[in-house]
C-alpha cells in the first residue's frame, strides 16, 4: 500500500534524541487509518545515531551532509502523497495523526504546526509565541516548525534549495505562491539548547539580523559562514 504520508528525519549526531523523536512520531499517528514510513536521512554521524535509529525506522539512508540535501535525498526516496520535514530533536504532538488526516481529506497544499519550545528559560515561550505568530502573519514557515507538503507539488516547486541555511524560509517563499499554509496548532515541541547555550536574546537578534539580510538579498552560504562561527 502506497504510505498516505513519509516522515523525513534529517540527523547528525543524534543519538541523545533520535530515539524519542521516532518513537513519538510512530505513536502519534497509531491511532489513526494513515499509512505512514519513517525516513531517517543521516550526514555522516559519528555517534550512535544510526544504530539506535535502524530498529525505530522503515529506512535509514545516508546523504551528503547539509539539511537540505538530506531532506532531499529523503524525498527522492519516499513514497508518501504528503512529506513532513521533522528534526532530529523535535517531537510530534500525541494527536498529530488526527490533526494531519483533516489536512489530507481535504487536499491542503501544505502547512506546518505551531512550535513549543523545551527549556528552562523563561524567555522560550515567548520565542516560540513570536515564531507561531510571525508565521501566521506572513505564511513563512520554518523547519522547527514540522512542515509539510503534498509530494507533487514539492516536486513542482524544485524541491529544497541547495543552500547551508535559510533552506526552509526559501520553500515556504515558493509554496506561498501556490497557496497559504495550514497552521495546525500541534504543537511540536522542539529543544531549546541552541537558544539557551548562546544565550535566548543573543540568539533572537542573530537569527532577526540574518533573517533580514537574507531578505535584503545576501546569499545563504555568506550567513550560514556567520551562523556557524557564532554557533
Amino acid at each position: 500500500m502506497t504510505p498516505t504520508l513519509s516522515i523525513i528525519i534529517p540527523a547528525l549526531n543524534e543519538a541523545k534524541s533520535i530515539d524519542h523523536t521516532l518513537q513519538s512520531a510512530r505513536a502519534s499517528v497509531r491511532a489513526t487509518d494513515l499509512n505512514v514510513e519513517l525516513i531517517v536521512v543521516d550526514g555522516g554521524s559519528t555517534d550512535d545515531t544510526i544504530s539506535l535509529a535502524k530498529p525505530l525506522a522503515d529506512q535509514v539512508i545516508e546523504s551528503p551532509r547539509g539539511r537540505a540535501r538530506q531532506m532531499n535525498t529523503g524525498a527522492a526516496t519516499a513514497q508518501g502523497k504528503y512529506l513532513l520535514f521533522l528534526h532530529a530533536d523535535t517531537t510530534l504532538p500525541a494527536d498529530a495523526g488526527k490533526q494531519l488526516e483533516v489536512v489530507f481529506t481535504r487536499k491542503s497544499a501544505w502547512g506546518r504546526f505551531d512550535v513549543k519550545i523545551s527549556g528552562q528559560s523563561r524567555m522560550l515561550p515567548v520565542v516560540a509565541f513570536m515564531m507561531n505568530t510571525r508565521s501566521r502573519l506572513t505564511g513563512i514557515a520554518t523547519g522547527d516548525q514540522a512542515m509539510f507538503v503534498r509530494r507533487d507539488l514539492f516536486e513542482s516547486i524544485g524541491r529544497f534549495a541547495d543552500q547551508p541555511l535559510m533552506e526552509d524560509i526559501e520553500l515556504s517563499k515558493r509554496l506561498i505562491e501556490q497557496a497559504r499554509p495550514v497552521c495546525l496548532k500541534g504543537p511540536v515541541q522542539t529543544s531549546g539548547r541552541r537558544w539557551e547555550s548562546r544565550g535566548v536574546w543573543r540568539t533572537i537578534a542573530l537569527m532577526w539580523r540574518l533573517r533580514w539580510r537574507y531578505w535584503r538579498g545576501e546569499s545563504a552560504d555568506q550567513l550560514a559562514k556567520e551562523y556557524h562561527s557564532w554557533v
